[in-house]
Formats: structure tokens, C-alpha cells, sequence
């Protein structure tokens, strides 16, 4: 078992990020000790992961804790987290491609700047008039 400040450690995570998740109704699983401080298993440590992992696709706290709520139901809400993550998944995909396009932006820059400043002048861009 670990205390609130082992675990903040292993998820490199301020422990006040994780009281604040309990808080949220995100860790009802969590034991508490018997002087009413939490503890945190294996298994709450993984839960962890979970929530972030889900916080970083950009899934409202709401979300995340129906999710973690689906998890104590058990076998009976198996579908619902599958769809949960089937659009999750959509949502990473679409994410992913728009830090694509962003990224494809930036390269372009990159070049730009970097022939301008080769050139001395940002004119190495504009095209010539063509002749005759």
C-alpha cells in the first residue's frame, strides 16, 4: 500500500491533483488507513493511469467519473466502457490528425524562417515577375 505523497511520487503528479480527484467522486475505490488517511494499491495506482490517460484525450471530469464508476459495476457495464472507448479512440484519431496539419504548419515555418535568415531578407519568397 502506498500513502497519498507515494503516490503522487510514482505518478509524478502533485498530491493535490489527487485529492482534488477524490474529490471529483474519481477515486471511490481508495482504502484509507485507520487514523483516515488514504491508501492506494497496485491496482488504485493503475486506476490512476486511467484517469490520466483519459484526462489527456480531453475527457471532461463528468466522463471520467462515469467511467470510474462503470469499473465498480463490473461485468455489467462492460459495454458501456467499450463504447466510452471506441470514442475516445475517435476522438484521439481526430486530435492526431489536427496536430498533423498543425505540425505540417510549423515545419513550414521552420523552412520559411530558416531561408529567409539564410538570404538575409524574407524577399527569397516573393516570386519574380516572369519575363517577356
Amino acid at each position: 500500500m502506498y500513502t497519498i505523497k507515494e503516490a503522487a511520487e510514482i505518478m509524478n503528479l502533485p498530491a493535490s491533483t489527487i485529492r482534488y480527484y477524490d474529490k471529483q467522486g474519481l477515486l471511490p475505490f481508495v482504502g484509507r488507513s485507520d487514523s483516515g488517511y488514504r491508501t492506494f494499491s497496485e491496482t488504485d495506482i493503475g486506476m490512476l493511469r486511467m484517469i490520466e490517460c483519459l484526462k489527456s484525450t480531453g475527457m471532461p471530469i463528468k466522463e471520467i467519473r462515469q467511467f470510474c464508476l462503470w469499473v465498480q459495476q463490473g461485468d455489467s457495464s462492460l459495454q458501456q466502457r467499450c463504447d466510452m472507448f471506441r470514442e475516445r479512440r475517435k476522438a484521439v484519431q481526430e486530435q492526431m490528425e489536427q496536430l498533423k496539419k498543425t505540425a505540417e504548419i510549423i515545419e513550414y515555418k521552420c523552412w520559411y524562417y530558416e531561408t529567409a535568415l539564410a538570404a538575409g531578407t524574407e524577399a527569397v519568397h516573393r516570386r519574380e515577375p516572369e519575363e517577356g
